[in-house]
């Protein structure tokens, strides 16, 4: 009782000194440590292990609504998580298929107008994961308050690549010249067209590295590196990365 009051009274404290105007606008996470955490409990299931991760990511979205962060961007799935063994790579894309099916009635996805998109290499999913996602986005298209991004299949050099492709198709059927390309032109044609770059990157579990994930985008992204794994991610965690975020000296390289 006595350690659950000294939490909540360290968890008010860090929250009461956050500055709103000093909020990030997107945030963009790498959840990693569900196998680990399964490991960890002795008989646990794998899959479970990942399904508490869903639970976790759940609470990230509303901490995040409460603070006002407008975009959160996981990383759920990459391209080589493939080659996992065939039984988890099978129950994690039950379990996208799932929770995907549940946004299309989620309760607090609709009443906090959360607009949810999958980026990645999806024609390399089942084709019940890509119709799950499909009726995820459609039911929230309408949605502009806050958006919600989900990286599955996704690796950032495979996506520069085909950014690559696309501009290079354009070049090749004279929509554009070769003097048009710059930042802007290769930020429009990635997975990410259109939206704002994150300024934090957090990533779980101790590892200390992108492994991947927004090669381009993250380019003045802020990182912080939290040893807790991800199922176990507590409010407090979430608040130490957004402090150390806005005690920072942000000078875009000036």
């Amino acid at each position: 009782m006595e350690f659950n009051f000294l939490y909540k009274l360290y968890e008010w404290y860090i929250s009461r000194n956050l500055s709103q105007e000093n909020m990030p606008k997107h945030i963009a996470i790498i959840m990693d440590g569900n196998r680990r955490f399964s490991k960890i409990q002795g008989n646990m299931n794998v899959i479970r292990g990942h399904e508490i991760g869903v639970d976790t990511l759940e609470k990230v979205l509303d901490w995040s609504i409460d603070l006002g962060i407008e975009i959160v961007t996981a990383y759920a799935f990459s391209t080589e998580n493939f080659n996992r063994p065939e039984k988890e790579v099978e129950g994690l894309m039950d379990l996208f298929v799932k929770n995907f099916k549940r946004i299309v009635s989620h309760e607090k996805i609709h009443k906090n107008e959360v607009k949810v998109k999958v980026v990645g290499k999806l024609e390399l999913l089942p084709e019940k994961v890509r119709i799950a996602i499909k009726d995820a986005e459609k039911s929230t298209e309408h949605y502009t308050k806050r958006l919600f991004n989900l990286a599955i299949g996704y690796d950032g050099r495979v996506e520069i690549v085909d950014a690559i492709k696309k501009i290079a198709e354009k070049i090749k059927t004279d929509e554009i010249d070769v003097k048009h390309i710059n930042e802007e032109l290769v930020s429009s044609n990635l997975y990410t067209e259109g939206l704002d770059d994150p300024n934090l990157i957090i990533r779980t579990s101790g590892e200390e590295r992108l492994s991947g994930f927004l090669l381009w985008q993250s380019s003045y992204s802020e990182l912080y590196f939290c040893d807790t794994l991800w199922p176990e991610l507590r409010y407090v965690d979430f608040l130490r990365a957004i402090r150390s975020y806005q005690e920072r000296d942000r000078r875009f390289g000036n």
